[in-house]
């Protein structure tokens, strides 16, 4: 059901490589991009030990670690879905907005899917790179992070850190929204 209030939630992860189900969600950071003030953040222990050492260096995350200290991928998922509710109501439709989306909602979905069963936010997700290129008729190329912080002077910056990227990402939506109306 589409409630008639949206709830934009700005969602970054880390993983250990490029596709859910054969590498791991490591981490969700996320806010509500209206007031984000309201955070969730979780590292969760690794599903299976396969990893591209390039995710592991971004992220800075060591499989070892996170398999000692993370969360189980089915409470942090429960976690994520309660903190969800709770800045909800039944009127509302939640929307995941991430920057690639697509690569952030894959291991979202999967996630959920995998450990609850459905998803929360439904089949869809908002990218920001794909918003900023249709605000500003800009060319794919030029709708990374870099070239849209020249260009909308962001105070915060994204740093690999799932909760930090999430913020910073909020950011770049609220001036986004700001210059197309």
């Amino acid at each position: 059901m589409i409630g008639s209030r949206e709830i934009f939630i700005s969602v970054d992860v880390e993983t250990s490589g490029p596709i859910p189900g054969e590498f791991s969600l490591l981490s969700i950071g996320a806010c509500n991009i209206a007031d984000d003030r309201k955070t969730f953040e979780c590292e969760l222990r690794p599903i299976t030990d396969r990893a591209d050492p390039k995710a592991l260096d971004i992220s800075g995350f060591s499989l070892e670690e996170l398999a000692r200290t993370g969360t189980e991928p089915e409470t942090a998922m429960r976690k994520f879905a309660s903190w969800l509710q709770k800045i909800s109501d039944k009127e509302s439709n939640l929307v995941f907005v991430g920057f690639n989306a697509p690569f952030d909602w894959s291991f979202v979905n999967y996630y959920f899917h995998r450990y609850l069963g459905n998803n929360p936010f439904g089949f869809a997700a908002l990218d920001i790179k794909a918003l900023y290129m249709g605000a500003t008729g800009c060319p794919w190329a030029e709708t990374k992070s870099s070239l849209m912080t020249e260009a909308l002077r962001p105070s915060r910056r994204g740093n690999h850190n799932a909760l930090s990227d999430a913020l910073f990402q909020a950011e770049l939506f609220r001036l986004i929204r700001v210059r197309v109306r």
